[in-house]
């Protein structure tokens, strides 16, 4: 298959970071990257934007909003590399991005299937470099919680630059690699991310899902981009209903789907403090939120079916995960 990287770009009203966002795609220096992209219902210029800049990619253009997880299915089907960089389109990536992580993947190893570079926090249409991180990767807690890797620290953007390589839990989806045989190992009738998700911590379910088939996850920091984040914990109250929506039944599906029994009893007492914390706030100041619980309620089967499904396969015990919640 030689390699060939598979670049996805979901789009859905995001026409202003476009052209930040294609010119860093345009100049990466792997010489053979094909592009596709997948709009969501856009009402604004996004689908002229990319045919303009790139008239030869793969363009799928859906009459209503599927959700990014379904979108990024729909690309992964198409798709020819023998990895795949999700590229979201507020995310600007330097010339090396790609090469450099394909090279580290390479030394690192098949065990390895998604890989990060590390991404400061973008600003504006523009999506202007800071020196803030915005992730190194994913991180997971007791709590249940995942978070960014060094997100709202500071950190010189040339000088210094970190030259080692890690480990990591996972990685997140703004400019993430995945292996095409990582994305085929990992993925549940047909689907790499799950579409019940529909947006928002899809990256890190696969991520958990990938740790529990015996797949692992790479930081590489001299690969450089940068990510205007509009979807933090902080702010939360500027995001739409339907976003904390999804994000309040994503926390759960999470876990319901992932987490194995001593993991569950190890974590107990942190992640049921932070559950009533959650549905305390869904049933009093964010009652727009309150369909999440019924959204899972009324699929317990279905989420059970994907769990069983999911723990079957397993290869890696909880015992063993332990280490990455902290």
């Amino acid at each position: 298959m030689g390699r060939l990287v598979s670049v996805v770009l979901v789009t859905w009203n995001d026409a202003p970071y476009l052209r930040r966002c294609l010119t860093g795609i345009a100049q990466q220096t792997h010489p053979d990257v094909e592009l596709i992209h997948v709009d969501n219902a856009s009402e604004d210029d996004s689908v002229r934007e990319v045919r303009a800049r790139f008239s030869g990619c793969v363009q799928i253009v859906n009459e209503e909003n599927r959700g990014f997880a379904a979108a990024v299915n729909q690309a992964l089907r198409q798709g020819r590399g023998e990895f795949v960089l999700l590229c979201n389109p507020d995310a600007f990536l330097e010339p090396g991005y790609i090469a450099r992580i394909v090279e580290a993947l390479d030394a690192a190893g098949d065990e390895f299937g998604m890989a990060t570079g590390k991404l400061f926090r973008g600003r504006g249409a523009e999506i202007e470099p800071t020196d803030i991180i915005d992730t190194k990767g994913i991180r997971m807690t007791r709590s249940g919680r995942h978070f960014d890797i060094g997100q709202g620290t500071s950190e010189p953007r040339i000088a210094n630059r970190e030259s080692r390589i890690a480990e990591v839990f996972g990685v997140s989806g703004a400019a993430a690699v995945y292996r095409r045989s990582f994305i085929d190992g990992v993925s549940l009738d047909g689907e790499f991310f799950d579409e019940d998700f529909f947006t928002y911590r899809e990256d890190a379910d696969v991520a958990w899902r990938g740790r529990l088939f015996g797949w692992r996850a790479l930081y590489v920091p001299d690969a450089v981009g940068y990510h205007v984040r509009t979807v933090t914990p902080k702010g939360r109250r500027m995001l739409s209903p339907v976003t904390n929506m999804h994000s309040v039944k994503n926390r759960f599906l999470l876990r319901l789907k992932n987490e194995g029994p001593y993991l569950a009893l190890r974590n107990a007492p942190f992640e049921l403090m932070r559950d009533l914390i959650a549905i305390g706030a869904v049933l009093t100041i964010e009652r727009s939120s309150l369909p999440a619980l019924s959204w899972l309620w009324r699929n317990r089967r279905r989420i059970l079916a994907k769990r069983r499904a999911i723990q079957r396969r397993r290869r890696v015990s909880d015992r063993r995960l332990a280490e990455w919640f902290r």
